[in-house]
């Protein structure tokens, strides 16, 4: 008897491929989530997270429409494309949930957040300190002659860059708000 010519992935007994069609690489997704802007919508969408043992990287939240009373949240996570779409489908299940967006896969958005950053030293310290704030467009917004504090904002990249750098010049503080996104073009939520 001559071997069987069996596609890579099915069997001797199957013909059709019975290899896993889903991908464990972990991505990062950005989800624009609007809500009702009411008490207990908040821990609700968080709980599905915490409940499933979903991580989020960045958490933000503000009314957008008073008159409605409507909030927008945006929550950056990780997981791989299924989880990913689970969160979604389970997202989208919340009652007071109107709209759920994944603008990682939605097409080009704008991301943005802003960082305060406490930067300690003197002398030589102080000046590269001021120095690099002014190459990555950071402001001063208070200063003391032991330290400055930094506003920055950018994407999350830039920011990290900024704080790597300021770690050996003295960085004693940092406080970040979280993404805030938007899709670019004519798709409005």
């Amino acid at each position: 008897m001559s071997a069987l010519k069996i596609k890579k992935g099915s069997n001797k007994h199957s013909a059709y491929n019975l290899r896993p069609t889903f991908s464990d690489h972990v991505e990062s997704h950005t989800l624009a989530v609007v809500v009702d802007n009411e008490a207990g919508v908040l821990a609700r969408v968080i709980g599905l997270f915490s409940g499933r043992g979903y991580n989020i990287e960045s958490l933000t939240v503000a009314e957008i429409d008073h008159a409605g009373h409507r909030s927008r949240i945006t929550i950056v996570t990780t997981g791989t494309p299924q989880v990913i779409e689970q969160i979604k489908a389970q997202l989208g299940r919340i009652v007071p949930v109107h709209e759920v967006h994944d603008l990682t896969v939605e097409g080009a958005a704008v991301e943005r957040e802003l960082a305060l950053l406490k930067v300690e030293g003197s002398g030589e310290k102080r000046v590269e300190a001021m120095r690099l704030a002014d190459i990555f467009r950071a402001n001063v917004v208070d200063s003391t002659l032991e330290s400055f504090v930094f506003e920055i904002t950018g994407t999350p990249e830039k920011i990290d860059a900024f704080s790597e750098l300021m770690r050996p010049l003295g960085l004693s503080e940092i406080a970040r708000t979280g993404v805030a996104a938007l899709a670019r073009g004519q798709v409005a939520l």
